[in-house]
């Protein structure tokens, strides 16, 4: 009764734990959950008073595919202010419900059956099942470690055949915490030219960057903008995981298709989010959130990299971007399941495990940085114990 393509997909890992942590406290255990990339912090009261009014003033009806156009102007009004891009708000732009969203839109409107779709290892763990759900073929180009986890320009080009017809990937990194340079961008821009590719950018941490990185978009790059879909939204930067709303922007003929196809599958982005997010767009609030949250966020980011850098055992790196520690557990000598296992049921702590974001992850397991305070600390004490146990 189901079909082969949906049983050969595996499930969400980073969902499935945070679920599994969800309904642990239902239980009634004491579990802090440091997977999932979920914030502590709610979304900001001005966000959700003019949701409220939204619904008050009676927008409470389908809006059109492409998204209404106050938020279109928004969006474009912040690539411009932020990021230096700049796009036709009636023409270049989408609503749409988060990044996994826009990534599926994309996806059905660029791909053939049997179009191939380079990806990272690691990787967000939904990207292969997304290109699989479209008729793609994901192809993994590893990243390589000795150079930070950027692409070489040799391992690129060797992924690269007839069947090619887009390359994806993530900055600010999930979950590696990368911030891609310049020249790292100019390797995928001049392979995706040369090749005549689609580039598939997901943007969704570009508003948090630590350590005076910044977030430079690759259509911003010389020949780019006509072959560039970039994805970014509100779930993360915002703590407006729930909201589900996010935007998309490239060029409009492919803008064009991908909100045909929003018509057909979604309808369209919620009309009272995008009313909420004509606020957390504005300078105003981007200009709180950065002196406030994201602020916090970073310094938090700092702490839990640093505290379990000191620890025996294991090593990481405090992130460039995003709030995710990829730590390295090879020291341990379990591998990243058993670790997260018994982490979690000993211990109370949720994580993820290295290799759901591919095979270079065997080692490893990811941690989320921006849980409370309070929590973060209490993590990383009963990490500290676990890892003092395990040495006996």
């Amino acid at each position: 009764m189901i079909s082969k393509r949906i049983k050969r997909l595996p499930a969400s890992s980073t969902v499935r734990i945070a679920d599994l942590a969800i309904e642990l406290r239902r239980q009634g255990e004491d579990v802090i959950d440091l997977s999932a990339g979920r914030a502590a912090e709610a979304t900001a009261a001005p966000i959700c008073d003019a949701a409220i009014a939204a619904m008050r003033a009676g927008h409470t009806h389908q809006g059109p595919a492409r998204g209404i156009q106050p938020y279109l102007d928004a969006v474009t009004d912040k690539l411009e202010r932020d990021n230096g891009l700049n796009y036709d708000p009636s023409s270049e732009v989408i609503a749409t419900l988060g990044c996994k969203n826009a990534l599926t839109l994309a996806l059905m409107t660029v791909l053939d059956p049997g179009d191939e779709v380079v990806i990272e290892d690691p990787c967000f763990v939904s990207y292969g099942p997304t290109i699989e759900l479209a008729g793609g073929v994901p192809v993994v180009a590893p990243l390589d470690p000795e150079a930070g986890y950027r692409w070489s320009a040799e391992t690129l080009e060797s992924k690269i055949t007839p069947k090619t017809r887009a390359i994806l990937f993530c900055s600010p990194h999930n979950p590696l915490g990368v911030v891609h340079t310049r020249k790292d961008l100019e390797i995928i821009a001049d392979i995706a030219v040369r090749h005549n590719l689609i580039v598939l950018a997901d943007e969704i941490y570009e508003a948090v960057t630590w350590g005076g990185r910044k977030h430079l978009p690759i259509a911003s790059l010389p020949g780019m903008k006509e072959r560039t879909i970039g994805m970014m939204g509100m779930t993360k930067s915002y703590s407006m995981g729930g909201w589900r709303l996010g935007y998309s922007y490239g060029p409009a003929e492919l803008i064009d298709k991908m909100a045909m196809v929003q018509g057909h599958v979604m309808t369209c982005a919620s009309v009272i989010n995008q009313h909420a997010g004509i606020v957390a767009l504005s300078k105003e609030m981007t200009d709180t959130l950065r002196q406030t949250t994201w602020k916090e966020w970073g310094a938090r980011c700092q702490f839990v990299a640093h505290s379990l850098n000191a620890m025996d055992l294991l090593k990481c790196e405090a992130p460039e971007g995003g709030f995710y520690v990829w730590l390295d557990i090879s020291e341990t000598g379990l591998g990243p399941t058993g670790f997260c296992q018994q982490l979690l049921k000993n211990y109370h702590v949720a994580t993820v495990p290295g290799d759901s974001f591919g095979q270079l992850g065997s080692n490893f397991v990811r941690v989320t940085c921006v849980k409370s305070q309070s929590d973060v600390a209490l993590a990383i004490d009963r990490i500290a114990k676990f890892v003092t146990d395990m040495k006996g």
